[in-house]
């Protein structure tokens, strides 16, 4: 059997473009995609996908732009989720669901800040300002 080492340089590729490629999971468009060329029914392929779950680990999911991705790939390991994104009318779905969450969060984020924003404000002590030059003559 033959040991082959993978160098410096073909690890970092390697890394680069699994994680490009976990990342375009978030796109459920590129999912129908797959899912139309039948990519999604190659037995490979889903070992494939399988073997990407190392990205959930938070050691790799750290460098990760689109955590979304995750939850597709892990949506990926059932041959049902599968079979169905053929469907462009269930990536439109997803879309959409994708799109809705993102604004929840948006909006949410901002309260929260604004929320803390306030707080530190109200926590500062209040200091009174100086009242001009009182030098007495």
């Amino acid at each position: 059997m033959l040991d082959i080492m993978e160098t410096d340089e073909q690890a970092r590729n390697r890394f680069q473009s699994e994680l490009e490629f976990v990342q375009c999971l978030a796109n459920p468009n590129y999912l129908n995609f797959l899912a139309q060329r039948g990519y999604l029914r190659e037995k490979v392929f889903v070992n494939y996908l399988k073997y990407l779950l190392y990205w959930k680990e938070p050691e790799y999911a750290k460098f990760l732009k689109y955590p979304h991705s995750l939850h597709m790939l892990e949506l990926l390991q059932y041959e049902h989720f599968r079979k169905e994104l053929v469907n462009a009318q269930c990536a439109k779905f997803i879309d959409e669901q994708q799109l809705l969450h993102w604004q929840h969060y948006s909006r949410k984020r901002t309260r929260l800040q604004q929320a803390l924003a306030e707080q530190q404000q109200q926590q500062q002590p209040q200091q009174q300002p100086p009242h001009g030059n009182t030098t007495s003559k």
